[in-house]
């Protein structure tokens, strides 16, 4: 047991003072709070020549067997880091929790004063006993910090600098401290930076080395950071629900603390399920896979390892309803099949034409996610690592009265430079022609060109550029109609059916249950204690849902919102969902009886937009994704009339 000391400081005048000259030259703030410290609670004198605290031998035993695991792995970092500090005076010191010295790698030139210090196996530094120092003030701070010459309170240390940072097991706990400290003129900050690496990287091997009959998910945004200091790593059980996660995972997933994620599954963090994303690291031999944030769409880097005892093998329990002879075959396309067989024909044929390069065309109505589809099919392709580029054409087009035409010759420029640019960018990867009907004839021309020739006019660069894109274009409505009317070009219009796959709207799935407890999943990431009745489940089943799964989601994200308990019923439904029925009063208007099933349903879903923004047109557009052009354009399409505000 650590004894406490008796020391009564003998001049509280003098170090007082020195205290306030060390705030005037700008001292850390960590610094004086320590000194505070060591005066007022440790009641330490700065001039004592009372020789460091050593534990017995016996105590000095127990404490290496207990902290056994972390000695084992830290030694090899320690190592690494005494190494690349070679010749620069520095000796590497590893404490536990309470401030003894565990272990220790010395520089011989330091050797002495770290034996005239107390720097050997046993001693005690957390502050109580050794006043202000690198190792017992990042035990309170818990934070990388410095500690350089005279900010240290001993005056028998001021010949020293400290360079420490906090070693914290998997539950968050302070459990250790790494640290460089040598007769050093000046606080060198890099060092700091190497210190702070090394006991990350201590963190992750014991993380590691506690979950390794656990299914661990790793992960970094940048593909060649993977297995370094800085990734994040995240432990699960064989059902696939998280058990725990380290801070840097924490940090670069955006949550405060690892409760709100425990019990989750792994589609609470990624848009993959355990299965999944075990078969494709296997499949890759573990290079970095492109992962997609459950939450925002951000893209990092991952794999996911099995247990130590069960390399190769699947978890218990997968959480995919693929049925597991399927699981090694499922990637980022095959995430999108729930069980509806038009969706698993299109996930088929699109698997079949990945690496044949031929343009796909999607059809759907609003909402049917068919920007989802496309990234789903560049992750799964191999331009994976690629640009993934997105072109929403309806923005771009931007129709002038005849009197403003010669004014708006310069912007029909911009627009196709803007066109090329976006070639340019997805140079690679997958180009995304969204709302592809839309696009202005110049542009149709321009597309075309690039379509067949693969590379940029001598215009948009001073050499011929290469472009090597895989082409995907989306639309609401038959392009057919529009290639008779003379707005669509014909030839554009069978290059870019190459292979024409249907999302089916979310009324026609059947995997409507599990495409909502998927979406459920995904909004309620950051409140994992939200769960959804069988009850609920049904009510959204019932209903016919025009906007499809955009409008799905938003309503899921407006109920956990607004939600009074962490069980969401039927009864948080809004009442316009109730019962299952969509409004029709418009569905007969007059204005709406020429109109095809699937312009009466884009209209039912627009009119809601409408409604749930409140008349707000700039707020429909932005919502939807496209200019107010094209939103008015739609408005007189749909024979849609708005009451005039006064």
């Amino acid at each position: 047991m650590l004894r406490g000391i008796d020391n009564r400081h003998r001049h509280p005048q003098a170090a007082a003072r020195r205290v306030l000259r060390q705030e005037e030259s700008g001292t850390p703030e960590y610094i004086r709070r320590s000194w505070l410290r060591c005066l007022n609670q440790y009641h330490l004198d700065p001039k004592s020549e009372r020789e460091p605290y050593v534990l017995p031998r016996q105590e000095r035993l127990q404490r290496k067997e207990s902290n056994h695991d972390l000695l084992a792995l830290a030694d090899a970092e320690m190592a690494h880091l005494y190494h690349q500090l070679a010749g620069s005076g520095y000796s590497i010191i590893l404490t536990d929790r309470d401030g003894v010295l565990l272990d220790y790698y010395g520089d011989f030139s330091f050797r002495n004063a770290a034996f005239r210090t107390g720097l050997v196996l046993g001693a005690v530094w957390n502050e109580e006993h050794g006043g202000t120092n690198g190792m017992g003030t990042c035990l309170v701070e818990r934070t990388p910090l410095i500690v350089h010459r005279e900010q240290h309170f001993f005056s028998r240390n001021s010949g020293l600098t400290c360079c420490a940072a906090p070693i914290f097991d998997h539950r968050g706990e302070l459990i250790a401290v790494l640290d460089a400290s040598g007769e050093s003129d000046r606080a060198q900050q890099h060092t700091l930076v190497l210190v702070n690496m090394a006991a990350q990287m201590i963190e992750n091997r014991l993380f590691l080395h506690h979950f390794r009959d656990a299914f661990v998910v790793r992960f970094h945004s940048r593909p060649e950071l993977l297995g370094t200091w800085g990734e994040g790593i995240i432990a699960l059980d064989g059902a696939g629900a998280i058990t725990a996660l380290d801070r840097n995972a924490l940090f670069q997933l955006g949550f405060s603390t690892a409760a709100e994620l425990l019990g989750a599954p792994l589609e609470r963090v990624f848009s993959v399920s355990l299965n999944a994303l075990l078969a494709r690291s296997q499949r890759k031999s573990f290079h970095p896979l492109t992962l997609y944030d459950a939450r925002h769409g951000g893209r990092v880097f991952g794999i996911a390892q099995a247990p130590q005892s069960k390399r190769g093998a699947k978890p218990h329990g997968a959480l995919s309803p693929a049925p597991a002879h399927l699981d090694r075959d499922r990637g980022p396309l095959e995430e999108l099949d729930f069980g509806d067989p038009v969706m698993a024909r299109n996930i088929q044929a699109t698997r079949r034409t990945l690496s044949r390069e031929i343009p796909i065309l999607l059809i759907g109505e609003s909402g049917t996610g068919k920007e989802c589809f496309a990234r789903a099919l560049h992750a799964s392709s191999e331009r994976a690592e690629k640009p993934f580029v997105t072109v929403h054409c309806g923005s771009m087009s931007e129709p002038h009265p005849p009197a403003e035409a010669a004014a708006a010759a310069p912007a029909a420029v911009t627009l196709t430079e803007q066109l090329l640019n976006r070639f340019l960018q997805a140079n690679g990867g997958t180009l995304f022609l969204d709302d592809v009907g839309e696009l202005p004839s110049a542009l149709q021309t321009q597309v075309l060109h690039l379509i067949e020739e693969h590379t940029l006019p001598s215009a948009a660069a001073q050499e011929p550029v290469r472009i090597d894109v895989q082409l995907v274009s989306a639309t609401r409505r038959d392009l057919h109609d529009k290639v008779q009317r003379g707005e669509f070009r014909e030839d554009l219009f069978y290059r870019l059916q190459g292979l024409v796959l249907t999302l089916p709207a979310l009324r026609e799935r059947k995997d409507k249950a599990a495409v909502i407890r998927h979406i459920f999943a995904q909004e309620s990431a950051a409140t994992p204690a939200v769960s959804m009745g069988e009850d609920m489940v049904d009510a959204l089943k019932a209903y016919s849902w025009p906007g499809n799964i955009r409008q799905l989601r938003n309503v899921l994200r407006g109920m956990i919102a607004m939600r009074s308990s962490n069980q969401l019923d039927a009864g948080c439904l809004p009442a316009e969902y109730g019962a299952g029925e969509v409004r029709t009063e418009d569905t007969q208007s007059e204005q709406a009886q020429g109109l095809n099933p699937l312009e009466r349903a884009e209209r039912r879903a627009l009119l809601h937009e409408i409604e749930l923004h409140q008349g707000n047109l700039s707020r429909v557009a932005q919502s939807l994704g496209i200019g107010r052009n094209t939103l008015y354009r739609n408005l007189r399409r749909l024979h849609i009339s708005l009451p005039v505000r006064r």
